[in-house]
């Protein structure tokens, strides 16, 4: 049975009127990037936590957290409005396998997200794994509106520091925007938008998939790429394909 650590909210930035992220001073809780963990709250006398991936670095001692506000949920709401120096709860056993140490090597790491699946890759991107494994890391992300793609001045950073090494490509599902692709993530990679944008071909001898979000775009992709010749990565077969989905 899990513990639970007690965190202090630090700073709680809202993007949209419905995502959001929170910075929280937290005991020191080991982790590795890519992994989740639950935080929750006090509600009438009960406990009601969620899973949430970690957004920083293991390294990192402050703890960050993105959501989306379900507006009939019990806890994303309240979480939403939680202002410096609330308390919060940290669950003690951080978990779930979207993490490079069980990613075969490859040319290329593709992580692939969409809405606030982006958030276990921002970690894994602020380690040293991906650029010392990894020839190049290409960082694909969907939403609906172009207000949606969030954390924009940590990825340019991470641009400018690993240069042609790193390259982003934005979706947006529902509107046009100048800096991204039209339409859904799938449906480029099965009409070569998707690698005309990377400069790279997708085949198995040469790419490894990471894949986190909705579970609409989490099917599609592994179906267009079965066809690809890419399979699920599994540790008594070894694949191509990376997948976690907690909700």
């Amino acid at each position: 049975m899990s513990g639970w650590l007690q965190g202090r909210v630090i700073e709680n930035r809202a993007w949209t009127d419905t995502l959001f992220s929170l910075r929280v001073e937290c005991p020191r809780l080991a982790f590795e990037a890519g992994q989740f963990v639950r935080i929750g709250l006090d509600i009438q006398g009960e406990r009601i936590a969620r899973p949430f991936s970690f957004v920083n670095a293991p390294d990192d001692p402050v703890l960050e957290f993105y959501g989306v506000i379900v507006p009939e949920g019990p806890l994303s709401p309240r979480l939403a409005r939680l202002a410096p120096g609330d308390t919060l709860w940290v669950a003690d056993n951080p978990a779930g396998w979207l993490i490079l140490s069980e990613v075969p090597p490859a040319r290329e790491l593709w992580l692939v997200a969409t809405g606030t699946g982006i958030a276990p890759f921002l970690s894994i991107l602020r380690t040293p794994a991906p650029w010392q494994r990894y020839e190049r890391v290409i960082l694909v992300h969907g939403a609906r509106r172009a207000d949606e793609l969030v954390y924009g001045d940590l990825i340019d950073a991470l641009g400018r520091m690993h240069g042609d090494r790193f390259l982003q490509i934005e979706f947006t599902s529902r509107e046009k925007a100048p800096h991204a692709l039209e339409g859904r993530i799938p449906a480029a990679l099965a009409d070569g938008r998707l690698e005309a944008a990377a400069g790279a071909p997708i085949a198995p001898e040469r790419s490894q998939f990471m894949l986190c979000g909705n579970p609409g775009m989490l099917k599609d992709m592994q179906s267009v790429l079965a066809t690809r010749g890419l399979r699920k990565h599994r540790r008594r077969a070894p694949g191509h394909i990376t997948v976690e989905s907690f909700w």
